[in-house]
C-alpha cells in the first residue's frame, strides 16, 4: 500500500510539517520577521529567541517560518508552470509526431543545452530580480525536463489499443488526450513533480543567495545564508538553521518522490 512505504511516510511527514509551518507562519511566529532590534543582534538560541537572532536583531525562527513560505511558493509555482507547459508540449508532440514532434523537441534541446543556473540567471536578468520572476525562470528551466519525461510514455500510449479504439469510434483529439492519455501519465507526473519540487527549492535558495532571487526585506532561506556569511564565525546560528531548513525542505520532497517512484513503478513492485 502507498501509505505504508517508509520513504512516503517520512517524506510526506516532512513535507506536511513544513507546509503547515509555512501556512500558519503568521500564527506561529513569535516576532515580526522583518522587525529589527539592535539590542538583540547575534543573540544565541534562548527561550526568547529559539533559534537565535541575526545581525539586525531579527528572530531567526520567525524568518525561517516565512522563508519556508517564500521557498515553497516559488517552487510550487515554478513546477506548476513547467508541468503545464512542458507536459503539454511533450504529450502533444508524442501524439501528433511528425514535424510537430521534431520542432518541439529541438526547442527543448536548445533549452537543455544551457546550464540550469545560468539559464535561470539570464531569464531573471531580463525580467528583473523578484520573487515571482524567479518562479517563472525556474519554470522555464524545468519545462524541457517535463516535456522529455512525458513524451516517452505518451508515445507508447498513443499507439495503445484503447487509444486506437477511441479514435476509431470518432473521439476527438482533445478528448483522447484528456480522457485516455493524460490519466495514464498521472503516476509519472506525480513522481517527477515531487522530485522537481526538491531541486526547485535548492535552485530558489541558490538564486536568493546570489542576490537575484527573493529580494529583501522579504525573508528567504537562501538570502538568510547570504546575509549571515560575513559573521558566520562570530554567530553561526543563522547560517546553521537556515541551512538545515533548506536541507529538510529539499529532503522531504526528495524522499516523497523516491517513495512514490518505488511504489507506483510496476517494474519495482516485485523487488519490495
Amino acid at each position: 500500500m502507498l501509505p505504508r512505504h517508509p520513504l512516503v511516510l517520512v517524506g510526506g511527514a516532512l513535507v506536511f510539517i513544513q507546509c503547515a509551518l509555512a501556512i500558519f507562519a503568521p500564527l506561529i511566529a513569535p516576532y515580526d520577521p522583518i522587525g529589527q532590534n539592535i539590542i538583540n543582534r547575534m543573540e544565541a538560541p534562548s527561550l526568547s529567541f529559539l533559534l537565535g537572532a541575526d545581525q539586525f536583531g531579527r528572530d531567526n525562527f520567525s524568518r525561517i517560518l516565512y522563508g519556508y513560505r517564500a521557498s515553497l511558493a516559488v517552487s510550487l509555482v515554478s513546477v506548476t508552470i513547467a508541468l503545464i507547459v512542458g507536459g503539454s508540449l511533450g504529450v502533444i508532440s508524442a501524439y501528433y509526431r511528425g514535424w510537430t514532434d521534431r520542432v518541439v523537441m529541438r526547442c527543448m534541446d536548445v533549452l537543455f543545452a544551457f546550464p540550469l543556473i545560468l539559464l535561470a540567471i539570464a531569464i531573471i536578468s531580463l525580467l528583473g530580480p523578484r520573487q515571482w520572476t524567479t518562479a517563472i525562470a525556474i519554470g522555464i528551466v524545468y519545462t524541457p525536463i517535463f516535456a522529455r519525461l512525458l513524451r516517452g510514455p505518451a508515445l507508447v500510449l498513443a499507439e495503445s489499443e484503447f487509444v486506437v479504439s477511441a479514435r476509431a469510434i470518432g473521439a476527438g483529439d482533445l478528448r483522447i488526450l484528456l480522457r485516455h492519455i493524460l490519466p495514464n501519465l498521472a503516476s509519472v507526473i506525480l513522481v517527477q513533480a515531487s522530485l522537481s519540487l526538491s531541486t526547485a527549492i535548492l535552485v530558489e535558495a541558490s538564486l536568493s543567495f546570489l542576490g537575484i532571487g527573493t529580494q529583501p526585506p522579504t525573508p528567504s532561506l537562501g538570502l538568510m545564508l547570504a546575509e549571515s556569511r560575513s559573521y558566520a564565525l562570530i554567530s553561526p546560528w543563522t547560517s546553521i538553521f537556515a541551512g538545515v531548513a533548506i536541507l529538510t525542505s529539499s529532503l522531504g520532497f526528495n524522499l516523497l518522490g523516491d517513495g512514490l517512484r518505488d511504489t507506483l513503478d510496476p517494474r519495482l513492485k516485485g523487488t519490495e
